[in-house]
């Protein structure tokens, strides 16, 4: 499968935290609909072409592992406690190792970048990753793209394959990529036409968690 741009693009769920103001993991969320959070952000990445894609898990992990779609990847992250920075550590990690020159080629460089979504945006949907990957990767894998709402940067975040050690590099707490995009020039791409960017990090009305 190929991306929406004919460009090969990884997807890295962040899905490992306690969620200590949600109550419990946010993994094990549901939606009014039913369908777990990590299920239908995975799903998304997976819809929206992205290829292989690897899924961060911590806090319960084999109460998520299940619920995840059959084509993805569980990585797990050892120390998630520490913040997302972990996380994105453990995933671009074990991402760089599958994609990686010695592979074959089954997978492996034609990857140009992945999009990196955090389980606790669930309005974000295909349409809104696939548009991440069109303008973000015009420049391949040098580039640097994040979904804008209402022109503030939000999630996903696009990240090029050449600056994948760099931000996993400097992934501490709970900050993630945000110092490295700060200092770097990233292409904000307007989605609030096809996507809710809202992090959510108290349990709404309207979602309900698994047993």
């Amino acid at each position: 499968m190929t991306g929406p741009s004919d460009r090969r693009v990884a997807g890295l769920l962040l899905a490992a935290g306690a969620g200590r103001r949600m109550g419990g993991p946010k993994a094990l969320v549901r939606g009014d609909d039913g369908i777990a959070w990590v299920t239908r952000a995975a799903g998304d990445l997976l819809a929206a072409g992205c290829e292989p894609v690897l899924v961060v898990l911590g806090a319960a992990a084999e109460q998520a592992r299940v619920l995840l779609p059959a084509d993805c990847e569980v990585v797990i992250a050892s120390d998630w406690d520490e913040g997302m920075g972990a996380s994105l550590r453990a995933g671009l990690g074990a991402l760089a190792a599958l994609v990686g020159p010695d592979v074959g080629g089954v997978v492996g460089p034609d990857v140009e970048g992945v999009v990196v979504g955090l389980v606790d945006t669930p309005g974000v949907g295909p349409a809104a990753i696939a548009r991440l990957v069109d303008l973000g990767l015009r420049s391949g894998p040098t580039g640097l793209a994040r979904a804008g709402y209402g022109g503030e940067p939000g999630h996903p975040v696009l990240l090029g394959r050449e600056h994948w050690s760099a931000v996993a590099a400097g992934a501490r707490g709970d900050a993630g990529a945000r110092d490295y995009l700060r200092t770097h020039e990233v292409t904000l791409v307007e989605c609030s036409d096809v996507a809710d960017g809202s992090d959510l990090d108290t349990a709404p009305s309207r979602t309900t968690r698994l047993q």
